[in-house]
């Protein structure tokens, strides 16, 4: 790729967001990169992405969409996003998010609401909510996001995309404004497998400044991808907990299913208990650990945090050490269960969100948080690695996601699970085409 195709790459993206950011207000901050020669080996040489606002990134505002940080301007990059620059990536902007990753609408009061490029009227899911928008309405190649309950894979089942959420100290959080220091994970989102495969690799890796970060042997995910799933043992999660999603959602589940048995895998129905409690105590860490971190403020000046994000903080100040100390407990069954579990299978197969994007309009956020997490929460609580991708559409036209779940480092095979399922079918190649030239 040389100078001139890099310039036209990065013009026709910077045209997509000066057209569509006005309506769908993906981008806090948009940023004109400067263009120098690219060394065009490296992996991602000219290739334009987003960064959610929590990144921390040099003489760039960095807000996590929040009123306290709207000055707040970072001396230096996080490690993921020094690591995608080292890659030869141009970085488009910073992306619009909710209020401190405490949310899934992207309802936000202090800069803008994002809007689902399906329909205008729709949430886009959060907390990542801009940067599934950006990917999805054509404004970057991918993005970086953050998932702490769902917040990669949520807005990428409502808006079609490709999100990924790695194992538990596989990615570095240094430089990413927390909101659980227990549950947050760091992962791409884009149009297709093969592209979330690439950045993954690129941000992949031991990082001594981040303390959650694991010295882990890294696999090389793109020479795997072709390799198929014949002869693979795949667990689809079945009960009444799963059994609440939308008709459209469970319609397209099956249909997964045949996808699958189709390219070889042996499909079973499991069973998987304690995804309830799973969800349920990863919402008691999460808001217990946001209100943790942001206590100062909150004694300061509650009223300066978004309604729906300060209830949350109320309730996490209000959880007990009994409370947290039952979940923590929690946290280390599940992941032992789910040790367990995937003894018997390769992977785990569920509905990424239990229904298509919420209208705006009388939507609640909070419990907005508590319906869309239900099956994304529990394998931030085990830190298990987990990607949502497109597997249909429902009757009104939106898209719906299905969710891979591999065990701990098992990232090569969600990607080429993944990747065997989206050349079958090709639901990735239908964009929102409103927000497309």
């Amino acid at each position: 790729m040389g100078k001139t195709s890099i310039d036209e790459i990065v013009t026709y993206y910077r045209k997509q967001i000066k057209k569509h950011n006005p309506v769908l207000n993906a981008y806090i901050t948009t940023l004109l990169p400067k263009l120098n020669v690219f060394d065009i080996g490296k992996p991602l040489a000219g290739i334009p992405l987003a960064i959610k606002d929590l990144f921390e990134t040099e003489g760039i505002a960095t807000t996590a969409g929040t009123k306290f940080l709207r000055n707040n301007i970072p001396g230096e990059d996080a490690t993921v996003v020094r690591k995608l620059k080292d890659a030869g990536a141009i970085i488009l902007g910073k992306t619009n998010m909710h209020e401190i990753a405490l949310g899934v609408t992207n309802i936000n009061s202090h800069y803008g609401n994002c809007l689902n490029p399906w329909d205008i009227q729709r949430i886009p899911g959060g907390s990542s909510g801009g940067s599934a928008v950006a990917v999805a309405a054509g404004m970057c190649v991918a993005a970086l996001g953050s998932d702490t309950g769902g917040s990669i894979r949520i807005p990428s089942s409502l808006c079609g995309t490709v999100g990924i959420k790695p194992t538990y100290g596989k990615v570095s959080l240094h430089g990413v404004i927390p909101l659980s220091w227990n549950l947050d994970h760091v992962g791409p989102i884009a149009n297709n497998v093969r592209d979330a495969a690439l950045i993954l690799q690129t941000i992949a890796g031991y990082d001594k400044l981040d303390p959650a970060s694991i010295d882990h042997p890294e696999d090389e995910y793109i020479s795997h991808l072709e390799n198929g799933v014949r002869g693979w043992k795949i667990a689809y999660a079945i009960g009444d907990y799963i059994e609440v999603s939308q008709p459209d959602v469970l319609s397209a589940m099956q249909a997964v299913i045949k996808i699958f048995e189709n390219l070889g895998a042996k499909i079973g129905n499991a069973v998987v208990p304690w995804l309830r409690e799973a969800a349920l105590a990863n919402g008691v860490m999460t808001q217990a650990d946001a209100a943790a971190y942001h206590h100062e403020r909150l004694i300061a000046s509650p009223q300066d945090f978004g309604e729906d994000v300060l209830r949350r903080l109320k309730m996490g100040m209000a959880c007990t050490s009994s409370e947290y100390a039952q979940a923590r407990r929690l946290q280390t069954e599940v992941k032992h269960k789910f040790k367990l579990f995937f003894n018997d299978y390769d992977l785990l197969i569920l509905p990424t969100t239990p229904s298509t994007a919420p209208l705006i309009e009388g939507s609640d956020a909070v419990e907005q948080a508590r319906k869309l997490t239900r099956f994304t929460a529990p394998f931030n609580l085990a830190g298990l690695p987990a990607m949502s991708l497109p597997c249909g559409f429902s009757t009104e036209g939106l898209p719906v996601g299905l969710q891979i779940v591999g065990p701990e480092w098992a990232e090569t095979k969600v990607l080429v699970a993944g990747y065997a399922y989206e050349q079958s079918t090709g639901w990735h190649e239908q964009p929102p085409t409103a927000f497309l030239e």
